[in-house]
């Protein structure tokens, strides 16, 4: 079952036309989401361990490349796999989007888990416990760990039945917080509109804060992280579960995106009323970004960027940032599609 898709799709449209056919894309969560940029810069979402990112699923790309000519990947096996996670702006317009979609799970349970007056030294312990738990769940669940302010949440979905694994999890995890709350399990399209978001405008910055493989990487530091974010009202750290099928070798064959061998994404939030408060939150939270770089957080998701990361292609493309290049060249020689960080 295959479906074709214009770049400026959202993925509340996306999903209201395929779920009733008891279809699913693993894409995100956010309702107002284009399909275009999420797949060219990878896509992950609360489905990404059981079908792989957004960009696994695609399977032919038409764009209208920088020297003006309209190309599909049909003839180019290597421009498709750019777009697996390294189009963004790079090599091209892209105008339609062919996907693969994956029979969609029938029902989703969600389980939540809150710790109020957190200090920076408990919501590090927290914290902990979760990424030791969260890497033993089965790859029908997602969850994410984050704090806001001095609550720590923790969220669990679960499109499968309660395993040995799942029980322990959130046996774990109650013991760990303050108060654990579960909805019944409920038909997916319900259930993945809890997660659509505020579609109105707003002022906020979202970016990554590096990928990590295990709670080691970030033990170090962590607590003076986490203590920033305390400090700083509107501000929120976020780690969430990957692993699973993005961890798939045919996957990471036939796709740019540089990251499959992690366990977890991260990201930092902000979200303000005012210019002054938007100010010091800016400020803030380059301050946390400088933690993670100093302490060698070297791989950045390509869909959460940082306008102040140094060396940001790097980051977000590693190994397979020359063959990028090459792509480009063949696509956009004069370097007509740029921006801060493009290729």
């Amino acid at each position: 079952f295959v479906v074709k898709i214009g770049p400026g799709c959202t993925l509340a449209n996306l999903y209201n036309n395929i779920l009733p056919k008891q279809k699913i894309l693993p894409g995100g969560s956010c309702a107002g989401v284009g399909i275009g940029g999420l797949v060219t810069g990878g896509g992950y979402g609360l489905m990404s361990r059981l079908f792989g990112l957004t960009c696994d699923s695609l399977q032919e790309v038409t764009m209208i490349d920088g020297k003006g000519n309209s190309v599909n990947s049909k003839d180019n096996p290597e421009l498709l796999w750019a777009c697996k996670g390294g189009g963004s702006g790079n090599f091209g317009i892209v105008t339609e989007l062919k996907f693969k979609l994956h029979t969609a799970p029938k029902t989703m349970q969600s389980v939540r888990f809150k710790t109020k007056n957190a200090t920076a030294q408990k919501a590090k312990q927290i914290f902990k416990t979760w990424f030791e738990e969260s890497k033993l769940l089965p790859n029908h669940c997602f969850s994410a760990c984050l704090l806001n302010g001095k609550t720590v949440y923790i969220l669990l979905t679960n499109t499968s039945k309660t395993t040995a694994a799942v029980e322990r999890f959130i046996n774990t995890l109650s013991a760990a917080s303050q108060t654990t709350s579960k909805t019944a399990a409920q038909p997916l399209a319900t259930a993945l509109k809890t997660y659509y978001g505020r579609q109105s405008p707003m002022n906020f910055k979202n970016a990554s804060a590096g990928l990590y493989k295990s709670f080691n990487e970030i033990e170090p530091f962590i607590e003076e992280v986490l203590q920033k974010v305390i400090n700083t009202p509107g501000m929120i750290y976020q780690v969430n579960t990957v692993g699973g099928a993005v961890q798939n070798a045919e996957f990471e064959k036939t796709s740019c995106f540089a990251h499959r061998s992690y366990f977890y994404f991260s990201e930092l939030q902000a979200y303000w009323e005012t210019p002054t408060q938007g100010n010091k939150l800016m400020a803030r939270f380059e301050e946390v970004q400088q933690l993670f770089s100093e302490n060698n957080i070297t791989a950045q998701y390509r869909n959460y960027p940082d306008v102040n990361f140094k060396n940001s292609l790097q980051l977000y493309y590693g190994t397979n940032l020359e063959r990028l290049k090459a792509v480009k060249k063949t696509y956009d020689p004069n370097n007509v599609l740029q921006h801060e960080q493009s290729i």
